[in-house]
């Protein structure tokens, strides 16, 4: 199958990291998920019933992501993507990247991260 719904640069400000300041501070972190979904009915139906809408994995991802602190985003991304084959029956499987952009590395850099997919089982 090569039908998907995807959300990219999800923007949310958590208190996920080791660091002790990024539980104080947080920090923006921005959220890509695509969700492989077969499309063909809703192609020809024009019904969202037919889909999985995209302010509903958004109220997924974010309350998962913000719900609670998490030291790893491997840990944030894998409880965001249980929560969305939890949520959506139709989605064989999920992809989420976590993208932390201001990581405490003693570096210059553009984006750090993790992608993490998961399929139902």
């Amino acid at each position: 199958m090569t039908d998907s719904v995807y959300v990219t640069g999800l923007a949310l400000h958590a208190f996920h990291g080791v660091m002790e300041h990024e539980a104080t501070v947080g920090q923006t972190f921005y959220i890509d998920l695509v969700l492989d979904i077969d499309l063909s009915q809703a192609s020809r139906s024009d019904k969202i019933a037919d889909t999985v809408g995209y302010d509903h994995v958004v109220d997924v991802a974010t309350r998962v992501f913000c719900g609670q602190r998490y030291r790893l985003v491997e840990a944030a991304a894998g409880a965001i993507a249980e929560a969305v084959l939890l949520s959506f029956p139709a989605v064989t499987s999920v992809r989420v990247t976590v993208h932390k952009p201001h990581a405490p590395i003693a570096a210059t850099f553009s984006n750090v991260g993790v992608t993490i997919v998961r399929k139902r089982s």
